[in-house]
């Protein structure tokens, strides 16, 4: 999806989860919040400087880092997979229809590796960087914090088209988005929670112009608004806020899918006399539940198969397999 956050594009007043259980297939002993702890005491520490710097130059990016990661994960696990670039002889999924001239936040996480590398050599994987500057951009953003469970490995190889066939789109309705996440091994109630990401970020208005423009449950003022910076004919990467604090992590996206608008289609249909409809008017009323649920949904999603023990590698450098 080329949302500047996902669709997760599918993507928080502090609220620290001690310990998180995983569950069904995203179960994984072998990932622990400590696992770093004698090899690179100074890691996290680290991610979140160079967070700080980054978030501060550009808030948006806070929401880029977090869809990089749902990216990443869901697309046969937390691997870092998505930051592989493509080679004369392997094509990784940066050019994937979901990820192309969309997924961004790249250097920022070259940055954080290279610090990292001059404190723990060859020691901290790329995917757990990823993992914990997600959610180092969602803290200084205002939100939720979350414990952080590491010990991934990083991929030797990736999958443009696993990449094209296994990330939700923006035009999905309800029944394939909660397809696609039990696929994941994620509930329809932590589809609902993880789309709250979405109160942070931006999307390209190719990816909401036929919403605006053809769709009946919309809010005639909002869908005006929105088409003042996205035509009929053109302005396809122009970009529109996904609620009306795009650089603070709030409760505000469900309470403009409660209003009826919500900026893609697959986020109107988290709100559309379905079955996630009473779930989301409880995050619009109550932003605690919401970090709440979030929090633990990021923690789920982010023990979706990762590579662990002697699977996969170290990687020197993000870009490439060593």
């Amino acid at each position: 999806m080329k949302l500047t956050m996902s669709s997760l594009s599918y993507f928080f007043i502090v609220v620290t989860l001690f310990i998180i259980p995983f569950f069904g297939c995203c179960a994984n002993a072998q990932l622990s919040p400590n696992f770093y702890a004698r090899t690179c005491p100074s890691l996290p520490t680290i991610v979140r400087n160079a967070m700080s710097q980054a978030v501060a130059s550009e808030a948006r990016m806070g929401a880029s880092i977090l869809r990089l990661f749902f990216h990443d994960c869901f697309v046969n696990g937390c691997d870092a997979s998505i930051l592989l670039d493509d080679t004369a002889t392997f094509t990784g999924e940066k050019d994937a229809f979901p990820n192309q001239n969309s997924v961004r936040g790249f250097e920022v996480i070259d940055t954080i590796k290279t610090r990292v590398e001059t404190a723990c050599n060859a020691t901290v994987s790329c995917a757990d960087i990823l993992a914990l500057a997600s959610r180092d951009g969602v803290v200084l953003l205002g939100g939720t914090s979350w414990t952080v469970a590491l010990g991934r490995r990083d991929a030797r190889t990736a999958s443009q088209s696993d990449a094209n066939n296994q990330l939700p789109s923006p035009f999905d309705n309800l029944a394939t988005l909660i397809s696609s996440f039990s696929a994941k091994g994620l509930t329809a109630s932590d589809l609902t929670a993880l789309s709250g990401g979405h109160t942070i970020g931006q999307s390209q208005c190719s990816l909401f112009k036929n919403r605006i423009y053809n769709e009946t449950n919309i809010d005639p003022g909002f869908a005006t608004t929105r088409k003042a910076t996205c035509p009929a004919s053109g302005g396809d990467t122009n970009l529109a806020p996904f609620d009306i604090t795009p650089t603070r992590f709030d409760n505000n996206y469900y309470k403009a899918l409660v209003a009826r608008r919500g900026l893609l289609h697959s986020d109107q249909e988290l709100f559309n006399s379905g079955s996630q409809d009473a779930l989301v008017t409880t995050y619009s009323n109550n932003p605690a539940a919401f970090s709440r649920d979030f929090a633990a949904a990021m923690a789920k999603m982010g023990a979706i198969s990762p590579l662990t023990g002697t699977n996969g590698e170290i990687r020197k450098n993000c870009r490439l397999v060593n």
